[in-house]
């Protein structure tokens, strides 16, 4: 059964509730320091006040707040942006369990409400039935937009489904991400190449595993690769290297399909972390050096296996991106990518993204995922909970 978008019902004269992802970063004075999340949201908003609904019921979390009301997770800010991208008056509620929020809503100037923080209400993390069913009062339509959030069996992104047999609908970005990652869960067009960065071999193991049954090559760099190369008896110097990584690394190298993994085979090193440039020419890593990007014959031995790829999935940076000593091997994989014209490319986690956000790249790529953690276990499982919920029902 295929996902149905909001673009397939009449939305004229409804009640929409939507589940968004407006977990945006917060500084100390509470103003947002990015504001991606709500703008790659905007489209949807848009489309659905557009398109004659009586009440739009906006709802999500932000941060972790524990499950009881904390002033410094307020979707207050949030509130106050979206406000001014719409051009509308939002009306914030104090919980989502106001018993004024069914009499609001009756009202005839309301028109858009925010409910305050989900995750306010330890209900919501519990995927509590009656608190899921609460919240489902709000609306004769749901919509869930909140891709970063479908990995969780919470009651605003699983549960609520229950409450709305065949009026449940995904949102643009929703629409966008499920779609984009299909391209890489199902039939990929070969050569397909994924590349793996960041740090712990343990919080990737899952979808190296499965990625390695589905890709021609997978590229490892960043503080991912020190674990496998020690794993062979190379040296890693005083590089960032767990003896539980070298022990899941040295079992993914046992695998038949181990074969399809490529190593660094030269370092951009620094005495400590952050310190003065080193390049190593040769695998080893001299005792008092850690390895914080990938050299220069790396990268040339990355761009010949990525110059005939037809399908790409990047996740993680090849080092310290953040300090422009160590920052090369990320930006030209970057470079590299955006440079193939004929493929499918999609970069999916935290640091990728916010890696070829910097490299000034991101709409050279195929896709962009916002989804983080989401984007990485739909490709280990193919789906998620809040999307199978979405597409069958509860």
């Amino acid at each position: 059964m295929a996902l149905k978008y909001i673009d397939q019902v009449d939305l004229q004269g409804k009640r929409v509730i939507a589940r968004f992802d407006f977990n945006v970063p917060l500084n100390d004075s509470g103003e947002i320091t990015d504001t991606t999340r709500i703008d790659k949201a905007l489209p949807t908003i848009n489309y659905i006040l557009e398109h004659g609904v009586k009440t739009l019921v906006l709802m999500s979390h932000l941060g972790r707040p524990k499950g009881e009301p904390n002033p410094k997770y307020s979707l207050e800010p949030v509130a106050t942006y979206l406000a001014e991208k719409i051009d509308q008056d939002i009306v914030m509620t104090e919980s989502c369990k106001d018993k004024g929020i069914r009499t609001l809503l009756e009202l005839p100037q309301t028109k858009v409400v925010l409910l305050q923080n989900l995750r306010f209400h330890k209900e919501e993390t519990e995927n509590n039935p009656e608190f899921a069913k609460a919240l489902s009062q709000y609306g004769d339509i749901y919509v869930n937009e909140a891709f970063g959030a479908a990995h969780r069996k919470h009651a605003s992104t699983y549960g609520i489904n229950a409450y709305f047999p065949r009026a449940a609908y995904g949102g643009f970005l929703m629409k966008s991400e499920v779609e984009s990652l299909q391209k890489i869960v199902d039939k990929p067009r070969s050569p397909f190449v994924a590349i793996v960065g960041g740090a712990k071999v343990s919080d990737k193991i899952k979808i190296i595993e499965r990625l390695l049954t589905n890709v021609d090559s997978l590229l490892i760099g960043g503080a991912m690769a020190y674990p496998f190369l020690k794993a062979k008896g190379i040296e890693v110097g005083t590089s960032l290297c767990s003896d539980e990584d070298v022990k899941l690394a040295k079992n993914i190298l046992a695998q038949s399909s181990a074969k399809k993994l490529i190593l660094p085979v030269d370092h951009i090193c620094s005495k400590e972390f952050g310190g003065s440039p080193v390049k190593v020419s040769g695998a080893n890593i001299p005792e008092d050096l850690m390895g914080l990007d990938i050299g220069e014959q790396t990268l040339a031995h990355f761009r010949e296996k990525l110059s005939s790829a037809k399908t790409v999935l990047w996740n993680g940076p090849m080092g310290l991106f953040e300090n422009e000593d160590f920052a090369k091997g990320t930006f030209e994989v970057a470079k590299i990518l955006a440079g193939l014209k004929d493929a499918f490319t999609l970069v999916g986690g935290g640091d990728s993204v916010s890696a070829v956000n910097k490299s000034g790249l991101a709409s050279e790529m195929s896709h962009v995922s916002t989804g983080g953690g989401a984007s990485l276990e739909f490709i280990e499982n193919g789906s998620l909970p809040g999307v199978q919920a979405l597409k069958f029902g509860l």
